[in-house]
């Protein structure tokens, strides 16, 4: 009798799993999504969040609204997005090197991407840029080289973010500058004082930095990257400027909370894919100097273990102290 009640037990448990399951897909969103930005309102990141979940509410019918939680280098969108409900209504779309380079540069670092979270795809892939005054003098990277040799430690850039910081002194050293790196919190600020004058070049992403450039404000001298991208092509490579050796490429996955039903992170990859692919999503990248990157969950995974690998080497290279 024990066994028979076991087994129909099993049996119940297995029927209501495979009722479940489709249902579980068919009913997602239930409620709002959020697509959480770990950087503030109006930053590069925050203008391709909102263009996200535009595309994802019309192609869905959804609601899809962004929740910014800056700070701590991206620690506190990882840890409310681990923290969060598995159940696909947080979603994060990241940077692979954000997520790596936390585990370096902290001695205490709250999430670990490979077990806290998982991941359903990649979005985008861009380059940081050198950047100057648009009334600067100088119009290619060796002409910049050179001014910062003859400034020496009198010279001086900004960086509000891990990959800028990892690109600066990877720049200091190859090219043998003393340039004092000025830290800033949000790229919005340090462009105030390129401007002014108290900076000789600032480091910034593609997509916070094209606007400036449209608007006459800045020239971009070179791309972090080992080849040029295909959004901004005219802009030459730091090897090409006579900086070997530099290849610094941010790619952004979807992370979820670990744990979420396989049913609801097709239906999320479905949608992203289906925006990625679309022509009037590949000219708003392109626009802000950012490339469509579209992978499988297997290869996401793969890039992010790669990430950590190349984000240890990085970091032992910039002698950055964990914190």
């Amino acid at each position: 009798m024990k066994n028979w009640f076991s087994g129909l037990v099993v049996a119940i448990a297995i029927g209501i799993g495979t009722v479940a399951t489709p249902s579980i897909a068919q009913e997602f969103p239930t409620r709002e999504v959020r697509l959480v930005c770990g950087f503030v309102a109006g930053s590069g990141a925050d203008v391709m969040h909102r263009y996200f979940a535009k595309q994802m509410q019309a192609i869905s019918g959804k609601t899809f609204i962004v929740d910014n939680q800056p700070g701590v280098a991206g620690n506190l969108a990882h840890s409310y997005v681990a923290r969060a409900r598995a159940d696909g209504h947080v979603v994060y779309p990241v940077g692979g090197s954000t997520l790596a380079a936390s585990l370096y540069i902290f001695k205490k670092p709250p999430v670990d991407p490979l077990k806290d979270l998982e991941y359903i795809g990649t979005l985008i892939k861009q380059g940081w840029f050198v950047v100057v005054d648009a009334k600067s003098p100088f119009k290619t990277l060796p002409e910049l080289t050179a001014h910062l040799k003859q400034k020496k430690d009198k010279a001086s850039f900004s960086t509000a973010t891990t990959i800028a910081n990892v690109m600066g002194e990877m720049y200091k050293q190859i090219a043998g500058l003393e340039a004092v790196q000025v830290q800033y919190k949000t790229i919005g600020d340090s462009l105030n004082d390129l401007l002014s004058g108290n900076l000789d070049f600032m480091l910034a992403d593609a997509a916070f930095m094209l606007g400036q450039v449209n608007a006459g404000r800045v020239r971009v001298l070179a791309i972090s990257t080992a080849e040029r991208m295909k959004s901004v092509p005219d802009i030459p490579t730091m090897a090409e400027g006579g900086v070997p050796g530099i290849d610094l490429m941010v790619w952004w996955t979807i992370a979820v909370p670990a744990g979420t039903p396989q049913p609801v992170k097709d239906k999320l990859a479905g949608w992203f894919n289906q925006m990625l692919r679309m022509k009037e999503t590949e000219d708003f990248l392109a626009n802000i100097g950012t490339d469509v990157f579209i992978s499988t969950p297997e290869e996401t995974n793969s890039y992010l273990r790669q990430e950590i690998k190349n984000w240890g080497d990085h970091i032992k290279r910039a002698g950055i102290e964990p914190t």
